[in-house]
């Protein structure tokens, strides 16, 4: 089962979900939120004003390629000691915040 998120919402349900990682401990979920705030940092001195991860020269942008191409969470953390697990779901949860508000905007700005 772990892995799969399964979704209930009925027509007109709203659409908006917090940011949190879904973990599936036996038979029960228990959704925990990530705060990406204490790992993403943007310094206009750093990577070009892009956001990082706590400050160094790794962007949020980076993780998300590395993922997006297939690398596991371990062939990453093992390839770049500096980050940790939850350096990962930060970069995960800014992605889904940004991606969010820009439905958003879009969606009020027709």
């Amino acid at each position: 089962m772990q892995g799969r998120i399964l979704s209930r919402r009925k027509e007109g349900d709203a659409c908006r979900f917090p940011i949190a990682a879904l973990i599936f401990g036996g038979s029960k979920a228990t959704l925990h939120h990530m705060d990406w705030k204490n790992h993403i940092t943007v310094d206009p001195e750093k990577c070009g004003g892009k956001p990082c991860i706590r400050g160094l020269r790794m962007t949020v942008s980076d993780v998300l390629e590395y993922l997006a191409s297939g690398m596991s969470e371990e062939d990453i953390l093992k390839d770049f000691p500096d980050l940790t697990h939850e350096d990962i779901r930060a970069c995960l949860a800014f992605a889904a915040d940004r991606e969010r508000k820009l439905v958003s905007i879009h969606s009020y700005g027709s």
